[in-house]
């Protein structure tokens, strides 16, 4: 029985190490960015299609569906990895999909006359949160050591990695709600607000990857990070966090001019 325990210990560790995403307070705050910068027939269409929910409640959706192998065929949709003297337009995407993959399915069914509301609604609800995901920068990291899942560090007392450590060790410490978070992030005017949201998706992948390499080098395998490391990088987090709410706005906007 000891050992059934501890196999099963064992293999919630690993679904759950190679299975961590933006966490959910993360998702809710690009969701709530977003939704304050939506345009009227962008409000209307999105709240049609979501049945009056909005865009915070809807962001979570994508992982929610995780656990019924119905879905799995979208889990590669979380990440994507290619070589980072490369763009990713340089690059075959791998036969199973990846995040630019998703983006762009998702794209075309809501694009699509002949798409379902159903269609378009799953889809709508898998876009909210992989443009969320493109902005935790080790969604676009490596594809040997899992975006950070394989480095092991230690957050405060608490055994962790480096992946979970950006996905919500930091935000959680930080002690606020989606909404408390967006509401104090960074207020900007519409020319820095034009100069995020400017460029394709493609220039905001590869952004987020640089700033991956940038992570990798910020913490040592095994070391312990707690407050120091939160005072360093928060400030880069909570720039994603709005970064992504802001461009999830424009690509709605586009999408329903």
């Amino acid at each position: 029985m000891k050992n059934i325990c501890i196999l099963l210990f064992l293999a919630v560790q690993v679904s759950f190490a190679n299975n961590v995403f933006w966490g959910k307070t993360g998702h809710r705050t690009v969701g709530e960015v977003a939704q304050k910068e939506l345009s009227r027939k962008a409000k209307k269409a999105i709240k049609e299609l979501l049945d009056g929910q909005d865009l915070a409640f809807a962001s979570n959706h994508a992982d929610d569906i995780k656990s019924d192998r119905t879905f799995k065929a979208y889990s590669p949709w979380h990440y994507v990895n290619f070589p980072a003297d490369k763009k990713y337009t340089d690059i075959t995407p791998p036969p199973e999909g990846d995040l630019m993959v998703g983006i762009e399915k998702c794209l075309s069914v809501l694009k699509d006359k002949n798409s379902s509301k159903k269609e378009k609604s799953f889809h709508l609800k898998m876009l909210i949160h992989l443009i969320g995901d493109m902005h935790q920068p080790l969604h676009a990291g490596h594809a040997e050591d899992k975006g950070g899942n394989d480095i092991q560090v230690r957050w405060f007392n608490d055994g962790t990695n480096l992946h979970r450590v950006w996905d919500s060790d930091m935000i959680n410490s930080y002690g606020m709600s989606y909404t408390e978070l967006a509401g104090a992030l960074p207020k900007l005017d519409k020319k820095e607000v034009a100069k995020i949201q400017g460029g394709t998706v493609y220039d905001w992948i590869e952004e987020s990857q640089d700033l991956a390499e940038e992570v990798y080098k910020s913490a040592e395998v095994g070391e312990k990070l707690g407050y120091r490391y939160s005072y360093l990088y928060m400030d880069t987090l909570r720039n994603q966090l709005l970064k992504g709410g802001l461009r999830l706005a424009k690509v709605l906007n586009d999408l329903y001019k």
